[in-house]
């Protein structure tokens, strides 16, 4: 036991494919989705301080980094079954949940489990940082899914995944963060050239969530 099964494990999430068994332009991983949701997280943080409110930078960045190292036991879910039910998810987090603490007790040091506990924790919750964490893994399924059609991938998947992800971003209770990225980011998103008629999509989903 010792802290090189934790290190080594990490390689694994370099071999897990987010959204798979679809035909996709891109592929993505886990590790490269954590990395790239820390970075939103990050600006999106800057944002929120600038306004007025507190970050607990620590937490922003254990929370972000680690939050989806339980796929290293269960591989991505696609974000549709995930969410068929709440019966489904609330049963696969437990999964992931149980799957965690036994890695932690089996692997981790005994001198810093404590601290594996607290940072492997869902992350997600009612906190800025938390709320941060959420909105940003929902901007990285935005931007896989808007690269996707942007490309001419047809497949409904990822319509259901822009859609899914979109409607998400913009009902967040992070009002600087929201209105950041309605007036500005995405404005320049449905700017560009596009297979799918993005802009249309866009603006129906931005007039139901107004």
């Amino acid at each position: 036991m010792g802290i090189h099964q934790f290190f080594t494990s990490l390689n694994d999430l370099e071999r897990i494919i987010r959204c798979p068994g679809r035909f996709k332009f891109e592929e993505h991983n886990v590790a490269a989705h954590s990395w790239k949701v820390s970075q939103y997280a990050m600006f999106f943080a800057t944002l929120e301080e600038m306004e007025g409110a507190t970050i607990n930078w620590k937490s922003l960045y254990e929370k972000t980094i680690n939050h989806d190292f339980a796929e290293v036991f269960i591989g991505d879910i696609k974000t549709p079954v995930k969410h068929a039910s709440p019966e489904l998810k609330q049963m696969l987090s437990h999964v992931e949940e149980k799957m965690m603490e036994k890695f932690i007790l089996d692997e981790i040091p005994e001198r810093f489990q404590a601290v594996f506990f607290d940072r492997m924790k869902e992350g997600k919750d009612a906190t800025i940082e938390g709320l941060l964490l959420e909105f940003s893994d929902k901007l990285d399924q935005f931007y896989e899914s808007f690269a996707e059609l942007k490309r001419g991938n047809k497949d409904q998947e990822f319509i259901v995944i822009y859609e899914t992800a979109l409607t998400k971003l913009l009902r967040m209770p992070l009002p600087a963060s929201v209105i950041y990225f309605r007036d500005v980011i995405l404005q320049d998103a449905i700017q560009e050239d596009t297979h799918i008629d993005l802009y249309t999509l866009t603006e129906q989903i931005l007039k139901e969530t107004m």
